[in-house]
């Protein structure tokens, strides 16, 4: 396994990433291929609570996906600023706010990257 992410939309190859703690299925880096993983792993997650849903979160997810792209090599804790300053201009946000996306943000982050 390496470090790099297939963002491409063919076949898994061995430059896709083992999602965190769930084996057999592959980080893909494409959003619409991942999201099935993210719907299905969303209640083991520590933000996860009663009253929100996946649905709820998507939008971070989605933006961490995008956003990981833009400042390549870069940790989530060094691009913070930038990425809540972007958040106020995501058209995919809704009435989200940045401090009630944020972990969903990061754990997207962190899982393509590979920064922790």
């Amino acid at each position: 396994m390496t470090n790099e992410i297939n963002r491409s939309t063919g076949p898994e190859s061995d430059s896709t990433r083992e999602m965190g703690g769930n084996t057999g299925r592959q980080l893909t880096g494409d959003w619409n291929r991942d999201r099935d993983w993210w719907r299905e792993s969303y209640d083991t997650k520590p933000y996860a609570s009663a009253d929100r849903r996946f649905e709820d979160h998507e939008p971070g997810y989605r933006f961490g996906y995008e956003s990981s792209s833009r400042y390549p090599g870069k940790s989530f804790d060094d691009v913070e600023p930038n990425l809540r300053s972007d958040w106020d201009g995501y058209e995919g946000r809704g009435q989200s706010t940045w401090e009630s996306m944020k972990d969903s943000v990061r754990d997207a982050w962190d899982n393509l990257t590979g920064k922790r």
